[in-house]
Order: structure tokens, then C-alpha cells, then sequence
């Protein structure tokens, strides 16, 4: 059997082939693993939900997602609607992204009726490991920084050393970056769930 000669032409025949299979192997293995990832990816939100609803025995509305731009910025928000076992509103949860010191700081924060807030997870994060990573539980309630029960109509959300009126927030030890950037995500939260939920706006017309 006569020998392939090596030549410029049958090295690229030799990688193209390579890179057919390569990439063949790994569009199989992405189309075997996306449902797996999407379906854990819903429960951890739906469980998320929950968390910062306060709540277990609720019916969540289809997600609204809405674009809004901000400081010149355009931002997109995903809006949940939420209501207990009676089918009256609890309030909503809504998934808000800034950029942290690190990257993207993805926020799932609750309000009630009247915008106070119930409660936060965080979604995703790439922030540094260690302090920046202090966000899912430095502002959760009993903490030095804890954000729940505040309302941003009250003024915005802002770390103490900035020294606004109103709704000033400790500040995670050697992290102001993260903890700007996670008071900037349930601010603007606040601001697209004040303008896009009806029961919300009802409720303040009555008062």
C-alpha cells in the first residue's frame, strides 16, 4: 500500500477532518446537556422564587420580560408575577443585572404590593470568590447590611459611605464595588417593577 505523502495539502485535509469530528462530538454532547441545564436552571429559579417571596404556596404568572434604559443604558428585566393559595397578589419577583467588580451580578429580588422588599437571591455572579461573594448573604435580614423590609421609594439604596438621604446600606468589609452594584441592581429592580406592575399602581391610587 503505497505511503501518503506529507504536503501542505493533506495536513489541512488531515485538521479540517479533525476539526469536523471535534466539532461534530461537541454539538452532541452541548444537544444531550442543554435540556439537563435548562430544566435545573428552572428550579433553582422557581425555588428562588419562593425564597424571595417569603413564601411556598404560590402561583407564579408567566415572566414578563421588559427592556429599560437607564443612565443611558440599556437593561433587561424579567418580571414575576406572584400570587398566594387565594389568588390574591403577593407582589412580584424580578431578576435585575449590573456589573460588579468582577462581572455580571444577576439579582432576583422580591417586592411586595407596596414595594417593600421581601426578599434576594443571588441568580449568578463572577465576582471574586471571598469577600465579593459575601452579596448572598451580607444584606439578608439580621445582617449588618440587610435590605429587607426598606421600600426604595423611601430613597434609593446606597452604601453609608456615600452619604445620601435615606435607605443607607453597610457596605460588604472591602467590597464597595459589589455592594454598589448589588444596591444599583434592586434599585433599578424597584424602578421597573413601580412602572410595570398594575396591582402595585392601584394600590398607591387608593391610598
Amino acid at each position: 500500500m503505497e505511503k501518503i505523502k506529507s504536503s501542505l495539502s493533506n495536513m489541512i485535509l488531515v485538521l479540517v477532518g479533525v476539526a469536523l469530528i471535534v466539532g461534530a462530538i461537541l454539538a452532541y454532547v452541548n444537544h444531550i446537556t442543554e435540556g439537563p441545564i435548562r430544566t435545573k436552571a428552572e428550579q433553582t429559579l422557581a425555588e428562588g422564587i419562593k425564597k424571595v417571596m417569603g413564601s411556598s404556596d404560590i402561583s407564579v404568572a408567566a415572566p414578563e420580560v421588559v427592556n429599560e434604559r437607564i443612565d443611558g443604558k440599556q437593561f433587561s428585566f424579567t418580571i414575576h408575577k406572584v400570587n398566594n393559595a387565594t389568588g390574591q397578589s403577593l407582589g412580584s419577583a424580578v431578576e435585575s443585572t449590573t456589573m460588579g467588580f468582577g462581572g455580571e451580578l444577576k439579582v432576583l429580588v422580591g417586592f411586595d404590593v407596596n414595594g417593600c422588599i421581601l426578599g434576594y437571591t443571588i441568580l449568578s455572579t463572577s465576582e471574586t470568590p471571598g469577600l465579593g461573594m459575601k452579596a448572598g448573604t451580607w444584606f439578608q435580614k439580621g445582617n449588618k447590611g440587610s435590605v429587607i423590609g426598606l421600600n426604595p421609594k423611601d430613597g434609593e439604596l446606597h452604601v453609608s459611605k456615600d452619604d445620601k438621604n435615606g435607605n443607607a446600606i453597610d457596605a460588604i468589609t472591602a467590597s464597595t464595588i459589589t455592594s454598589r452594584a448589588f444596591l444599583k441592581a434592586i434599585n433599578q429592580a424597584y424602578k421597573v417593577y413601580m412602572k410595570h406592575n398594575k396591582d402595585t399602581q392601584t394600590k398607591q391610587e387608593r391610598r
